[in-house]
């Protein structure tokens, strides 16, 4: 049983399953994914722009991403955005891909690019 669990731990450790990320962590995965460095100001700018549709991510997120916002057709709390505020954002690949996935397809139709991504969570890390 021992033996068991030294190679599951083992196992786990090496495949890095399990190991929080940090924002700075998908800041540098989606830099590298675009081949360029974030812009803060770019961020700030697309996150409040409407980019055609009804919606922006301010709509529901607020354009001060430190307080916590609503949803903006059910009305259902969101928690802050800024890592800053709410330590928990930016923490989990899954969740952070689904949501850039569905956030992305609502406000724009259509998937976030690796720079878009990039560009606001280097705006949201500048909130302290």
């Amino acid at each position: 049983m021992r033996t068991s669990l030294l190679i599951a731990a083992i196992f786990i450790a090496a495949s890095g399953a399990g190991r929080a990320e940090t924002p700075r962590d998908f800041l540098t995965r989606f830099e590298k994914e675009a081949g360029t460095a974030a812009s803060a100001e770019r961020g700030a700018r697309f996150f409040t722009a409407r980019h055609g549709g009804e919606w922006s991510c301010a709509s529901c997120h607020t354009e001060r991403p430190t307080q916590a916002g609503r949803h903006a057709k059910t009305d259902k709390p969101i928690s802050a955005l800024a890592p800053s505020a709410n330590g928990e954002r930016f923490t989990d690949a899954a969740k952070v891909d689904k949501w850039f996935r569905r956030n992305c397809n609502d406000t724009m139709n259509r998937a976030c690019t690796a720079q878009e991504k990039a560009d606001v969570i280097a705006w949201l890390l500048s909130f302290k």
